[in-house]
């Protein structure tokens, strides 16, 4: 197959982006502006760039964006006041605390702790048990979000589908089985999750109609483990050493892209497949939760 089976992620995210840009303006004629807070502790390089993505994007479509920047050394508890205030803060409508955060920190804490009703990355234990349940009333992740609107967008049949996840983590691999699982439109597949535990993962590979790597290894998708006409998802983001690139490394994702392509139905590109959607996701949700709050 040739470059025809690229899934753009791009093109898709500006379409996610001009709806939002629609909502956007309509909240303003009631005098409303969307309002994003991000958490930054520590100065993490990939942390600065990809804050820096979601900014731009925010400015560009009238949110209104501020990040707030802690020093590596931030305590907990100072960490959880801050998060108390933008709680009670009524012209904040969406919180986002950028992970990595410092080690001292506890992770689930700290989401936890964001209000469910302002948590627009979907990662409150409220907002994760009704993703479960089914229940739309919660926020969706964005990654998994963002994969399962390239899918619905691109016109990838679901419903009946087996689909293999590959990646059990709580940011990709759970929730995305949790939303395509689901007894619902653009869903009802059956889907198997791979993990490190997982005996003979080429093998449920080469069965799945839709492949979503999300494991954090190298290339590791292999054209063997691609069965004729699938849907393959990139989502990984690792970094490899390579003497010939600027800087001595570049950046790849979880499947060995120019060997799998050709067996594809579909397959996203790495960069410009996944990325572009989680953030587009992620404005979407912080319209949808000043709609909720207004």
């Amino acid at each position: 197959m040739s470059a025809t089976n690229l899934i753009d992620g791009r093109a898709i995210a500006e379409q996610l982006h001009s709806e939002t840009s629609g909502r956007v303006e309509k909240l303003k004629l009631r005098g409303i502006i969307p309002k994003l807070v991000f958490v930054r502790v520590g100065e993490d390089p990939a942390s600065r760039v990809y804050v820096g993505m979601k900014e731009k994007t925010s400015q560009r479509l009238g949110i209104d964006s501020i990040t707030r920047v802690l020093p590596e050394a931030t305590s907990q508890a100072e960490l959880l006041e801050l998060i108390g205030k933008l709680n009670s803060d009524s012209s904040v409508h969406g919180i986002l605390v950028q992970a990595p955060l410092p080690r001292h920190i506890d992770s689930p804490t700290i989401y936890a702790a964001v209000s469910a009703r302002k948590d627009v990355d979907g990662f409150h234990p409220l907002n994760v048990g009704k993703l479960m349940l089914g229940d739309t009333d919660g926020f969706l992740p964005c990654t998994p979000g963002g994969v399962h609107e390239l899918l619905i967008r691109t016109g990838v049949p679901i419903s009946g589908a087996e689909v293999v996840v590959l990646g059990r983590g709580n940011i990709v691999g759970k929730p995305m089985a949790a939303i395509l699982i689901q007894k619902t439109k653009h869903a009802n597949a059956t889907v198997t999750v791979c993990h490190s535990g997982t005996r003979d993962i080429a093998k449920h590979c080469q069965r799945a109609d839709i492949l979503i790597a999300a494991l954090g290894s190298p290339e590791f998708v292999k054209a063997e483990m691609v069965k004729e006409g699938a849907v393959v998802i990139d989502v990984g983001v690792n970094r490899v050493s390579d003497p010939a690139a600027k800087g001595g490394s570049r950046l790849v994702g979880d499947v060995d892209f120019k060997a799998v392509q050709p067996k594809c139905k579909w397959i996203t590109p790495n960069p410009g497949g996944v990325g572009p959607m989680t953030i587009a996701v992620l404005m979407q949700n912080t319209v949808r939760a000043a709609e909720l709050l207004n």
